[in-house]
């Protein structure tokens, strides 16, 4: 399998070269870089940070569960902004009717520019209220 990143013309027309010597049948696609893992990195040690600092309904919460608020509340962010996420989350009742779900919504789907708007977010969200933002968190890029 062939995988070209777009840098320039000379990249697009390879590009080209490959479509036109497909045999029919063959999948082109092409779409935006899916998140790097830096930015990975850093909105990872951010929750991190949330987590250490932050208490929801009156108590602490595990990373896992900041990172599918935050996601959420992210989310409902984009599209206030008019900008929403290319994949809309939704709760849904359990299947067997004693709760709901959350689906949808996945940070390891987002593409570079939503993961960067997220670690904007979150350095918002935690500014707000009061995150001491660790090392750790500092000294990744985005």
């Amino acid at each position: 399998m062939k995988k070209l990143v777009l840098t320039g013309n000379v990249a697009k027309e390879a590009a080209i070269k490959y479509v036109k010597a497909a045999p029919l049948g063959y999948v082109f696609q092409i779409g935006e870089p899916k998140r790097k893992d830096i930015q990975n990195d850093k909105f990872h040690a951010q929750i991190g940070d949330i987590a250490k600092h932050c208490e929801f309904m009156g108590e602490k919460w595990g990373i896992e569960d900041w990172k599918r608020l935050l996601v959420d509340a992210f989310a409902k962010a984009m599209v206030e902004a008019g900008t929403p996420l290319r994949r809309g989350g939704r709760v849904v009742p359990s299947l067997d009717g004693g709760g709901v779900v959350q689906l949808g919504i996945q940070t390891r789907d987002f593409r570079v520019k939503e993961a960067a708007e997220f670690i904007e977010y979150l350095y918002a969200w935690g500014a707000h209220k009061g995150v001491v933002w660790s090392d750790e968190t500092e000294r990744k890029a985005t």
